[in-house]
């Protein structure tokens, strides 16, 4: 297989597991049944644009030339951070872009990755999200009008827990269970003056509280590494190993662990 690569593509089935395919320019590769066998990336030194198709030598912003991520409101600061929106400025990168990505309800959520932590997302994206970031427990806690509304609320939530995944502990093994109900039980009341605030700002409908189960997952890895060492095809242009699992956008290799998602649009040739 030859093409460039995309954040690796996931679901949960029945048992809530997560089944990985690994995007190759237009082909798809399943990587649950290569679990335990070798696998080997090359990167031969080209990186396309993901959106404009252009050769760069560089990649910004997982996967764009310098041009698109100065023009694209996807590569804007504020999808880093919500909570600076400044679409009523009148200075959004592509106002209808907004419209649908940033206008569109977003939950809140707690998670479970190397220990709790709080998130958000847009509405369609769950598990998917939890997925990505290597979460073994999720729980959607606020379903919100809108993403800025959305940063508002986990920039109250962070100043109590976590916002960050560590992402090297997350390699090394599952934390322990959390009953995610009882957290969310214990945090909200903290922040329900702010809740209040930003639903007198934003309208009364702006913030919905929801009653949903924790989303168990499950990954295929049958070695977590104890020492993380980390491919880089910047540095190597070759990742070979047997492939011990999965998590998260990381492949684990016998040899050491490589983020997918960050080399996104680096071509490579896939070999097994």
């Amino acid at each position: 297989m030859l093409g460039t690569l995309k954040k690796l593509r996931a679901h949960l089935d029945e048992a809530h597991q997560v089944q990985y395919q690994l995007v190759v320019g237009d082909e798809l590769l399943a990587l649950n049944p290569l679990i335990g066998k070798p696998l080997t990336l090359t990167h031969t030194g080209n990186i396309f644009c993901c959106h404009c198709g252009k050769k760069t030598k560089k990649s910004y912003s997982q996967g764009h030339c310098f041009v698109c991520m100065q023009q694209l409101a996807s590569c804007d600061m504020c999808m880093m951070k919500p909570e600076t929106c400044h679409f009523d400025q009148g200075t959004c990168r592509e106002p209808q872009w907004a419209q649908s990505h940033c206008f569109v309800p977003h939950y809140v959520y707690l998670s479970n990755t190397s220990g709790i932590k709080v998130g958000i997302t847009r509405h369609t994206q769950l598990p998917t999200r939890w997925i990505d970031q290597g979460a073994t427990q999720g729980l959607a806690i606020l379903k919100v009008a809108t993403r800025q509304i959305s940063g508002l609320v986990e920039v109250e939530l962070a100043k109590l827990i976590n916002d960050k995944t560590q992402w090297q502990t997350m390699l090394k093994g599952h934390a322990a269970d959390i009953d995610l109900h009882a957290k969310a039980a214990e945090l909200l009341p903290h922040i329900e003056a702010k809740l209040h605030e930003i639903g007198m700002q934003k309208g009364d409908y702006s913030i919905e509280r929801v009653q949903n189960e924790i989303q168990a997952i499950h990954y295929p890895i049958t070695v977590f590494p104890q020492k993380i060492t980390s491919h880089n095809f910047d540095k190597q242009p070759v990742v070979s190993g047997i492939l011990q699992g999965i998590k998260g956008q990381y492949l684990l290799f016998d040899t050491g662990v490589i983020n997918i998602r960050k080399f996104s649009a680096y071509e490579v040739h896939v070999t097994r």
